[in-house]
């Protein structure tokens, strides 16, 4: 039963600013000067506040130097192209010339002496990889997933708006973390401490039986995009990855979920589903992706083909608990892996776009490589596996053309690989240099 006062065609009023409630949740998710400059270290942006002294540009970011990138072979995830001994010019955090060394000349010549240049030779140039489904509470967290490959995540939610505070460094502390889409708290039943994370979510806290009726449901989102979320997280089921909880019970169902992805409007909502009966509610109520989908039907499978329903396996993390030292937790993994790797394999064949996700949580971080990988494991080519992770996953977080490709004036993202990833999808798990907005954030060599 609503409990409490709400308009559901308006956002709701607060007395406190959206900047107040990030500044607690960048404390939170230990972003600082001090951090950030930690992080950094000499990267140009470590340096801003010396800038800001001598510039009257004050309420502009400082933007890294220009980068040449030359000798290795540039792939374009989208055609499979590949050009060998490609040159790639970084500038102003965008893409500004990319080809064979002719092709891009004069572009080199216009930055004699100013820009950074980086051998490439002997690997492969890619564009920034991006991992759909991650948890990132911290700085640390987010840092650590960009060591992996990964430019570029979509938040699968935080307790305190962490993911919020952590997607406006890129503007500002360009290489300090990842590009985020921030999905805010979680919209589920319960909602724990999250409560006190805002004085808006107060009313729900003496909600019996947690946030459950449809117009709960679009008031928690609706307080998600006011404080930020660019997307909207919910749930079908409980989670898989709790011996004390059944994912295939229903949590929320094709009413309830109606109602948060109207309320998500263009934002767009991403849902944990596990059961055939959630998974399938989920679909019809218009869900922009399904997370980890282990038990998808054939039909629900037709359903996402024909609707545009994106597929997030998260193959790793449900993988992974067959080696886990709890027995239910080690049986399911058993259980489900043969399973969810039917799954990948139908729907990518039924024409559903598959995506990659990790489910990475907090400092326990899986390589978005590892997820590309098991994603060939279980169907895909190498092409389409890293097509997951780049141009797919792109067009899932509307950023298309600006990320998961490499052309003039795309994201400065870029991933260089020892190993030919057109050959083999564990190349991506070959990671030696990572730029992220214009900043080399990882160099192995």
């Amino acid at each position: 039963m609503c409990l409490h006062d709400h308009t559901p065609e308006a956002p709701p009023a607060t007395a406190v600013p959206r900047r107040g409630i990030l500044a607690g949740a960048a404390a939170l998710a230990g972003i600082s000067v001090v951090s950030l400059a930690a992080q950094l270290g000499s990267a140009p942006a470590a340096h801003a506040a010396d800038h800001a002294e001598s510039s009257s540009r004050r309420d502009r970011p400082v933007l890294p130097p220009p980068m040449i990138i030359e000798g290795g072979t540039i792939v374009d995830p989208k055609t499979g192209h590949a050009v060998e001994d490609g040159v790639l010019v970084l500038e102003e955090g965008k893409v500004s010339a990319v080809g064979s060394r002719n092709e891009t000349r004069r572009a080199v010549a216009a930055l004699a002496g100013r820009a950074r240049t980086v051998d490439a030779s002997g690997r492969w140039v890619l564009p920034g990889l991006i991992d759909v489904h991650v948890h990132a509470n911290a700085l640390s967290d987010a840092a650590t997933i960009l060591q992996g490959g990964a430019t570029s995540v979509r938040s699968g939610s935080t307790s305190f708006y962490q993911d919020v505070a952590l997607a406006a460094l890129p503007e500002w502390a360009a290489g300090a973390s990842p590009r985020m889409s921030p999905a805010g708290l979680f919209v589920s039943p319960e909602l724990g401490e999250s409560l006190l994370a805002d004085p808006d979510l107060g009313p729900l806290a003496s909600l019996r039986g947690g946030v459950t009726e449809p117009e709960d449901l679009a008031y928690l989102a609706r307080v998600n995009l006011k404080r930020g979320a660019k997307v909207i997280k919910t749930r079908a089921n409980p989670r898989a990855g709790l011996p004390e909880q059944d994912p295939r019970e229903l949590v929320y169902n094709y009413e309830q979920l109606s109602a948060v992805v109207k309320a998500a409007d263009r934002a767009g909502v991403l849902c944990h589903a596990y059961s055939a009966e959630g998974i399938d509610g989920a679909v019809r109520a218009g869900v922009r992706s399904i997370e980890h989908g282990v038990f998808v039907t054939e039909a629900t499978i037709s359903r996402m083909a024909s609707q545009g329903t994106y597929f997030t396996p998260t193959l790793d993390a449900i993988t992974g608990m067959s080696g886990s030292s709890n027995p239910i937790l080690a049986a399911r993994g058993r259980e489900y892996t043969p399973v969810i790797k039917e799954a990948v394999r139908a729907a990518h064949e039924a024409g559903v776009t598959v995506v990659a996700g990790t489910d990475s949580f907090g400092s326990e971080v899986t390589p978005i490589g590892t997820e590309v990988r098991l994603l060939a494991e279980a169907g895909l080519s190498p092409l389409e596996a890293l097509r997951a992770a780049t141009v797919n996953a792109a067009a899932l977080l509307g950023w298309s053309g600006e990320a998961g490709r490499l052309v003039r004036g795309a994201f400065a993202d870029v991933v260089l690989v020892n190993a030919d990833p057109l050959s083999s999808a564990s190349a991506l798990e070959q990671v030696s240099s990572v730029v992220a907005q214009g900043v080399l954030v990882r160099n192995d060599r």
